[in-house]
């Protein structure tokens, strides 16, 4: 596998299944998980949005509990391959659980045949900077502890769950212990000072630019620098990452937030795979098993987790 790879997708399959889905979240999503609404009712929405998701079949899910935190893990019935995914939700720091995510934990499980863990880390505003993180640390090393190799251990996350990836795996350096075998990003925050934000021509059907400050100002402790790399990774020193795989849509505000980041880590020597998907929003990989542009992201995940 070469350092750095910079891959376009262009899928024009199921134009008016997206173009619904486009619709449908441009109303429910962004229209209503975004200020003024409360928080509450905001988490109360995302796990209405996703309950209806399809979830595949010939994978077992069991709620345990892994470093003290609730998590949600999924197995092939058919037995796994020895390897582990530490699975990160989005949801700006402030929404999101397992369950919102198991159809797309799922799949991954499906596709992979390998288990999974979805942690249910703390959520600000309740649990600000650096909660989030620790909880992500204490469930590697628990994993660690449970026999995983870390050359089996590939740590997963969408969104505010794909900053956690990178700020998790800076910090494993950090602190020396040893590192998983590779990262998998779908549309992660990496830059808390949201100077760069893109601005696609069709617009972005999910996030509201005001929900993100209300991340920002949510998740930060008072006074924090947004620059410091414990929240925006683009700032830390990226040459320490495994090899990792950033997954984005074109239509969506935090498109340069993968660019930018992935231009770093191939500056400073880091080995990624940047994944471009024109004409999808944030974090489209959650439609599997409706688009299939959504089912092809998820096998070159796949494909990605098992070249090493």
């Amino acid at each position: 596998m070469t350092a750095y790879v910079d891959q376009s997708y262009k899928d024009p399959a199921q134009p008016r299944l997206r173009a619904f889905l486009r619709g449908m979240l441009r109303i429910f999503f962004r229209g209503l998980i975004r200020p003024p609404v409360p928080i509450g009712l905001q988490r109360l929405v995302l796990a209405i949005l996703t309950s209806a998701m399809p979830i595949p079949s010939g994978v077992s899910r069991r709620r345990e509990q892994i470093a003290y935190r609730p998590c949600l893990w999924h197995r092939p019935k058919s037995g796994g391959d020895g390897r582990v995914l530490l699975y990160l939700h989005g949801g700006a720091f402030i929404l999101g659980s397992p369950a919102t995510h198991r159809a797309l934990c799922s799949a991954l499980v499906k596709f992979g045949q390998w288990d999974l863990c979805a942690l249910d880390y703390r959520l600000a505003p309740t649990y600000p900077s650096p909660a989030a993180r620790d909880d992500c640390i204490a469930a590697y090393q628990a994993l660690l502890t449970r026999g995983y190799q870390p050359n089996q251990i590939t740590l997963a996350g969408d969104s505010a769950g794909g900053n956690l990836v990178l700020v998790t795996a800076l910090r494993l350096h950090e602190l020396g212990l040893p590192l998983p075998d590779s990262l998998v990003c779908f549309s992660p925050v990496t830059d808390f000072a949201g100077e760069q934000l893109h601005n696609p021509p069709a617009g972005d059907p999910l996030i509201h630019p005001a929900w993100m400050d209300l991340a920002r100002d949510a998740y930060c402790q008072p006074g924090q620098d947004r620059s410091d790399p414990a929240v925006s990774p683009l700032n830390g020193n990226l040459a320490t990452l495994p090899r990792l795989l950033l997954q984005v849509g074109e239509d969506e505000l935090l498109l340069n937030d993968s660019l930018r980041l992935a231009e770093k880590a191939r500056a400073q020597g880091a080995q990624v795979r940047l994944e471009r998907y024109e004409q999808l929003w944030h974090v489209f990989q959650a439609h599997t098993g409706l688009l299939k542009v959504s089912d092809e992201a998820l096998q070159r995940v796949v494909d990605f987790v098992r070249q090493h």
